[in-house]
């Protein structure tokens, strides 16, 4: 078992391993003693894995309460959320229980941001059943839901009090599943891991425990100087300001990863077609992501993209923070202005650019 610890404003732990999840009960048990583990996961995970994580905590002593939703990002909803919390005031679950995120970024994303906020906030753990989850939104402490204006407008920083990263779970993935999470992973070679993006041109799968112990380090990292997402964290929203706005237009019938990865290569391509990075890094971002089955190109147009993107929460005033990668491993911020006019890159410009 690997162990990583992230110090924020909460110290905890991210174990990572397989065959975790049945001896999770007892791994709490030792950490967070409490009446009521309540595990929230969706109709897909509870198949596999929900009858294992609620007998190990039975196991140990816990009382279990499951409540199960439907897969996909239209349950990070508010009717989701309030009806997760209805739940949780009907079954008197005090602010000395436990909430348990069993499954991926919508699970965890959901289930923090109740965490967070029912009884003005009680203790959760995340379990992560996905590659994106495991490598990405399981740490940091980012919890919210999508309204219908964008992706993750309603939310808090939230950090759970334990990770429980069993690899075993990443077998029973689909490959197109599996593999949309590993655009996060290239998103971490790419900003700040040279030798990670190397590791990666070799199958993944035999490696899988390596590469989740150095994403979340670096992920651990960036959090421990900037939990609140005020400067060096936006480094990680490399290809998600375009990813975002295509999950948007898509009406989240494009995935996140499938998202993230296209909104890599294009910026990649506008960074190189306006002389901000060379032809090479951009190749070697493009191939990188094929060679993973992911898209490097999308059918929306550049008013179907701007149009979303001017609501994007990392928008300041007249500016939106892209994140760039000139080479391998390194990164930094290019800010645009939303609006034509005056000096300077404009979002127009770099989204004619990365659509070509």
């Amino acid at each position: 078992m690997l162990t990583v610890t992230v110090n924020a404003s909460k110290k905890y732990d991210i174990l990572i391993g397989g065959g975790l999840l049945s001896r999770s009960g007892e791994i709490v048990r030792y950490l967070y003693r409490c009446k009521t583990a309540v595990v929230v996961t969706d109709d897909n995970v509870a198949r596999f894995h929900l009858s294992k994580v609620t007998q190990s905590f039975e196991s140990a002593g816990y009382q279990v309460l499951t409540y199960v939703i439907p897969h996909g990002e239209a349950s990070k909803s508010r009717e989701q959320y309030f009806a997760l919390l209805d739940f949780l005031a009907e079954n008197r679950v005090t602010r000395t229980d436990l909430l348990v995120a069993l499954g991926g970024g919508v699970v965890g994303d959901l289930t923090g941001f109740a965490a967070a906020t029912y009884l003005r906030g009680i203790k959760f753990i995340q379990m992560p059943t996905t590659v994106l989850a495991a490598v990405d939104s399981s740490v940091g402490g980012k919890t919210g839901i999508d309204i219908p204006a964008g992706k993750n407008l309603v939310g808090a920083f939230y950090q759970p009090i334990l990770v429980i990263c069993d690899t075993l779970t990443l077998s029973t993935l689909p490959d197109s599943v599996y593999d949309d999470g590993c655009a996060e992973i290239i998103k971490y070679g790419c900003i700040a891991d040279a030798e990670l993006f190397e590791w990666l041109k070799k199958p993944i799968r035999p490696q899988i425990d390596r590469v989740i112990e150095r994403c979340v380090s670096i992920k651990r990292d960036i959090v421990n100087q900037d939990e609140l997402d005020m400067g060096i964290r936006a480094t990680l929203n490399f290809g998600h300001t375009i990813g975002h706005a295509i999950e948007k237009a898509s009406n989240f019938t494009i995935t996140h990863g499938q998202a993230v990865a296209t909104g890599m290569v294009m910026i990649a391509n506008a960074m190189f077609r306006l002389g901000k990075a060379s032809e090479a890094t951009y190749e070697a971002i493009r191939d990188m992501v094929e060679a993973y089955r992911l898209p490097v190109k999308t059918s929306f147009t550049e008013e179907e993209l701007y149009d979303t993107m001017t609501t994007d929460k990392k928008r300041s005033g007249d500016r939106l923070r892209f994140i760039i990668v000139k080479e391998i491993g390194s990164c930094e911020y290019l800010d645009v202005r939303v609006e034509d006019g005056g000096d300077g890159i404009t979002l127009r410009k770099v989204l004619k650019e990365a659509l070509k």
